[in-house]
């Protein structure tokens, strides 16, 4: 428990930095949605003729009009990015600080196992992106209770676990890719998020490309599918899931036989 309660040390800095500017963006989003409520019909007219760009965010299946169709696209997009840029970059850098920082000769000359520092340090990234995560889904809850409007329990439910399992699903992978470098990889989990957050935008532009929406954890966290189905894309989860897996895998598979210099 020594190398989870150092990396949660280590990381609360830049987990309360990230969790203050998105809860801040989030919330005034919120809070500026019963003086935007009387134009949003005709701002969806307006979005709705804007072809690619319509497609590409899906404006044109959602009534922004409504609380849970401007929360699905304004704040979506808020708690998608924010979220994706901060879980990649937190697991892009946790096993690969030990050899950029030259703090692994003196990590592995302590009794314990390979394994058990990547089962550490990957819990410790697993609780800060879920402590996040119940901070802005309460700071959401409460500023929808502010302005008087009902709650829309399932949607905001529904869309905040489908943005958790995104980050999930990216900081696995990237927590993966981390132990194959021996310096930072900071670009690379950034590369990484807005790359998958744009083929989904892709995606949603033609249906050749529809495939894409596999690829991408974006895919199950579309705001017009889950808001018209009630519900997430079981299929997407899966194969996020799996991705998942493997990027966690990779990171023990490697990080334990892995020459540290």
């Amino acid at each position: 428990m020594t190398i989870l309660k150092h990396e949660l040390r280590q990381g609360k800095t830049a987990l309360l930095i990230w969790t203050a500017a998105i809860s801040l963006l989030l919330t005034v989003c919120i809070l500026i949605f019963p003086e935007m409520q009387g134009d949003m019909d005709a701002m969806g007219e307006l979005f709705s003729s804007m072809g690619s760009f319509t497609a590409a965010f899906r404006m044109d299946r959602l009534n922004m009009g409504t609380l849970p169709g401007f929360y699905a696209v304004e704040c979506g997009n808020i708690l998608g990015l924010g979220g994706a840029f901060f879980a990649s970059l937190a697991g892009v850098s946790l096993l690969s600080k030990e050899e950029k920082d030259k703090t692994a000769e003196f990590l592995l000359t302590h009794p314990v196992s390979r394994a058990r520092i990547v089962t550490e340090k990957l819990t410790a990234l697993l609780l800060q992106i879920t402590g996040m995560n119940l901070i802005l889904l309460a700071l959401a809850l409460l500023s929808m209770g502010l302005i008087g409007e009902d709650i829309p329990w399932k949607e905001v439910l529904l869309l905040h676990g489908a943005y958790f399992l995104l980050q999930l699903e990216s900081a696995c992978i990237c927590f993966g890719v981390s132990a194959f470098l021996r310096r930072g990889g900071a670009g690379i989990g950034i590369g990484l998020a807005a790359m998958l957050y744009f083929l989904n935008l892709v995606a949603n532009m033609t249906d050749h490309l529809k495939f894409l929406k596999a690829i991408t954890p974006f895919g199950y966290c579309e705001g017009a599918d889950i808001l018209a189905q009630g519900r997430l894309n079981a299929g997407y989860m899966t194969v996020g899931i799996l991705f998942a897996c493997i990027g966690a895998g990779a990171a023990y598979g490697k990080y334990t036989g892995k020459d540290i210099h």
